[in-house]
């Protein structure tokens, strides 16, 4: 089953039936009128004697058929515009009736708006009627050859005029449609973009967040495997750490999955941490185990801009979780420095494991993440080894007053 497009759908140059019905009857019904007026001045009134019996049988019978043949033609004349124009300009010649389709031919030819085409078969329409009005219909009492021919051209410029204003109405239409067309292609894109980035934005969150939670969960198991030993109540302590960032981190990736299945986007993430939620962050590292040491160097926490301390917090929280997966056991030294209107410096330093503890698997995608994410914010990172054998995370970020 099919269904017809909508109308402001459809291609604007193509005819539909209708169309091509009104101009078939407009080319009958002018073709007719100027075949009447010929007819009218060619018999002459009953007192006077009626011209030769050719041109009678010539005007009544065959100049009417080769009329109709010319609007067949015209139909034809978008498949084969030069060509249908020139052969129904011929046909003028010896038939009044053609006119009619002539001039929707000529009209339609006009519309292309090619001079290369134009000039040609306006001039052949002028010589072509100059032989009709002459040779085969003449008059009793003809205007001088310059004056019809003059005359004869005025007419056939109006029908180039009117030709070539319906071009250019149709090339202003379609370059509307095209830019509403491109328009809508570009906002439909902008759009993908739109979602592909906040989906993106969903995904480093939830890294960020699963993996500080996993590396929490992977590091209290650890300790009740390679730790027999535990007394019940550090092992009760473990098993309830466990439980705890399990279940923190099945609500977490419930929401993020929401939101990804929000189809009209009306879902969000519940507010992000900043630097003032670190000490909270601090407090779960040391719960779990790690040995951190903060130096805020002065920093009003709760002074920091939204955006940079959500940046900020990421960047410990990535340190963090580094420093649990592959340093697990040693102690971790968060230094922050800056000032207003300079940056926000953030360092995490941590030196090598300690003995042959387990090491936490990683994505290998955390600092690239977190790479992007300092970017987007307009500050640079740098992490790797130093020569005191300390792996060190080093962002600066702008601060703005």
């Amino acid at each position: 089953m099919t269904t017809r497009p909508p109308r402001e759908e459809r291609d604007p140059d193509r005819l539909t039936w209708w169309d091509t019905t009104w101009r078939v009857g407009a080319a009958l019904l002018l073709g007719l009128f100027v075949w009447t007026l010929t007819a009218v001045m060619t018999f002459p009134s009953p007192q006077e004697e009626l011209p030769d019996t050719f041109r009678t049988f010539w005007l009544v019978l065959v100049d009417p058929v080769i009329g109709l043949v010319a609007t067949g033609l015209m139909i034809l004349r978008r498949r084969w515009p030069v060509p249908i124009a020139v052969v129904t300009t011929l046909l003028t010649g010896v038939s009044v009736f053609a006119a009619g389709a002539q001039s929707i031919v000529l009209v339609s030819l006009a519309t292309r708006r090619r001079w290369r085409e134009i000039v040609p078969v306006t001039a052949l329409s002028v010589l072509v009627s100059l032989v009709n009005t002459r040779v085969v219909y003449p008059e009793r009492e003809p205007l001088p050859l310059w004056v019809e021919a003059v005359l004869t051209a005025l007419i056939i410029i109006v029908n180039v005029a009117i030709g070539y204003a319906i071009g250019s109405r149709r090339a202003l239409v379609a370059s509307w449609v095209d830019r509403a067309r491109s328009a809508e292609a570009e906002q439909s894109a902008r759009v993908a973009q739109a979602q592909t980035a906040e989906r993106s934005r969903i995904a480093r969150e939830m890294h960020d967040v699963l993996a500080h939670r996993i590396s929490l969960v992977t590091m209290h198991s650890g300790l009740l495997t390679y730790r027999p030993d535990l007394p019940e109540g550090e092992r009760r302590e473990a098993i309830a750490a466990i439980d705890t960032n399990a279940r923190a981190a099945l609500t977490d990736l419930r929401e993020v999955l929401g939101v990804l299945r929000d189809e009209d986007g009306s879902g969000s993430l519940r507010p992000q941490h900043t630097l003032r939620d670190l000490p909270e962050l601090l407090d779960d590292a040391r719960a779990a185990g790690t040995r951190v040491t903060l130096d805020d160097g002065g920093v009003d926490l709760s002074a920091v801009p939204e955006s940079t301390g959500r940046t900020a917090y990421r960047v410990v929280q990535e340190g963090l979780t580094n420093a649990r997966k592959h340093a697990p056991g040693a102690a971790v030294t968060v230094t922050l420095s800056g000032r207003p209107g300079d940056v926000l410096r953030v360092e995490v330093v941590n030196p090598r494991a300690v003995g042959s503890q387990p090491a936490v698997p990683g994505s290998g995608l955390g600092l690239l993440g977190l790479a992007e994410r300092v970017e987007l914010a307009g500050g640079e990172m740098s992490h790797g080894w130093d020569t005191r054998d300390q792996h060190r995370l080093v962002v600066s970020l702008p601060w703005a007053t």
